[in-house]
């Protein structure tokens, strides 16, 4: 799995974070999405497809290596 983020979508809500925060962080100034793990072990794939699914701004794009 690759994710990327677009950054410019995010409205900062943090659900990501809260779901999988091994993978995105926020920034403090603004709570704008940070990706802290672009190619996720394969232990944390169904984290990050959660994240993707509840984000509000639909800024995380997941790629899947299958």
């Amino acid at each position: 799995m690759k994710i990327t983020v677009e950054e410019e979508k995010c409205c900062g809500a943090g659900q990501c974070v809260l779901i999988a925060p091994e993978v995105f962080d926020q920034r403090d100034d603004d709570g704008i999405v940070v990706l802290l793990d672009a190619t996720p072990a394969e232990d944390r794939h169904e984290q990050a497809r959660e994240a993707a699914a509840v984000c509000p701004a639909a800024c995380i794009v997941l790629e899947d290596n299958a």
